[in-house]
């Protein structure tokens, strides 16, 4: 007996079979569409590349050869595609042939390459 609350079991066979997944087959091509609409909204928060003073770019200079003689750890400003970060570390060479500044993360093992043209400010962290 059937209650009314409860499709009968015979209820299943008078459904209509549809269309199956070919319904669903228009939304194939969305995850490209949502993958342009984060790149789209990626790019409106790039910045520019900042653009340094002479007199800035003396400073950094500066700052970097004391910091490599002294062997004291810095903190650096730097510029990668379309955003600023920043890192800690340890010099180990300033590479002026391939204009790159080579340097262990503080606090790590790891080893990273930034080069001159994307250094945007470099502060020194502990003088003692």
């Amino acid at each position: 007996m059937h209650d009314g609350n409860y499709p009968s079991k015979n209820s299943q066979a008078e459904m209509p079979e549809g269309r199956g997944m070919i319904k669903w087959a228009p939304f194939a091509t969305m995850p490209e569409q949502f993958e342009n609409v984060g790149r789209l909204m990626s790019d409106q928060t790039k910045i520019k590349r900042p653009e340094l003073y002479d007199d800035q770019l003396g400073e950094i200079e500066q700052i970097l050869k004391h910091a490599a003689a002294e062997k004291f750890p810095v903190r650096i400003a730097y510029y990668y595609d379309g955003s600023r970060f920043n890192v800690s570390l340890h010099i180990i060479k300033i590479d002026q042939w391939s204009m790159l500044l080579i340097g262990q993360i503080c606090g790590t093992e790891d080893f990273t390459f930034v080069p001159f043209i994307d250094i945007l400010d470099i502060f020194i962290l502990s003088e003692s």
